[in-house]
């Protein structure tokens, strides 16, 4: 079992009969949409998800899980995510994948979000290895780049065999690499206080544990408890 698997089978046990469950997004919050479906194969367990992006809604589906719309069920028991930084305070750095504003959205919604990865996420700031994805509406999205340049950072447009890349809200992303985030809410509010940004990929005071694998074992980072 590799790292991931480790860190999404522990998050897998906290999963019980009877919940709503928000799906992550990216590698492995798939492994761990994965082990669900394998529960509700092997033990009947009964659950509702809702699926954080187009991806795990389709895996999701796929594996056996009840699949169901966050308007639906607007209390979400428990997410299980993946995150590109994790930070000491459990202050997040998402988005690399793309699903950032649904993830947000349902995170908001949760009870308890627990995030699962490998040691390689872990960072004594944000910022220190991965950009910051910053969804942004197609129109004018260069002015709005311009906003996010003035904020000291450097943005690029992401793009994926040679064309802009669009999310599953047909929004584009703009990754933007600063040297060190000093202060991670005070930032998220100003990047989405700018026209033309959806949201963007720090995620606050969000998660509630995380599963870190390594190579001593999970790691149970916890933030509140």
């Amino acid at each position: 079992m590799d790292l991931k698997e480790m860190a999404a089978a522990e998050a897998v046990r906290y999963v019980e009969d009877g919940m709503v469950v928000g799906l992550g997004s990216g590698s492995t919050a798939s492994i761990a949409i994965r082990l669900i479906g394998d529960r509700v194969k092997a033990e009947g367990l009964d659950v509702l998800g809702v699926p954080t992006s187009n991806a795990s809604d389709l895996l999701g589906r796929a594996v056996g899980i009840k699949i169901v719309e966050l308007d639906d069920h607007p209390t979400v028991d428990l997410t299980i995510d993946g995150a590109d930084e994790v930070d000491p305070e459990l202050n997040l750095i998402k988005g690399l994948g793309g699903a950032l504003v649904r993830e947000k959205i349902v995170a908001a919604a949760s009870a308890v979000e627990i995030i699962v990865s490998d040691d390689s996420k872990l960072v004594d700031y944000l910022g220190q290895k991965a950009p910051l994805p910053v969804e942004v509406v197609k129109f004018s999205f260069r002015t709005t780049v311009r906003r996010l340049a003035a904020l000291g950072c450097r943005p690029e447009l992401r793009m994926r065999e040679g064309a802009p890349f669009t999310t599953d809200n047909g929004n584009y992303i703009v990754d933007c690499r600063f040297q060190r985030i000093e202060h991670p809410a005070a930032m998220e509010s100003v990047i989405n206080n700018i026209p033309g940004v959806v949201d963007n990929g720090l995620f606050v005071d969000r998660a509630s544990k995380a599963m870190i694998g390594t190579k001593d074992g999970v790691r149970i980072m916890e933030r509140g408890f």
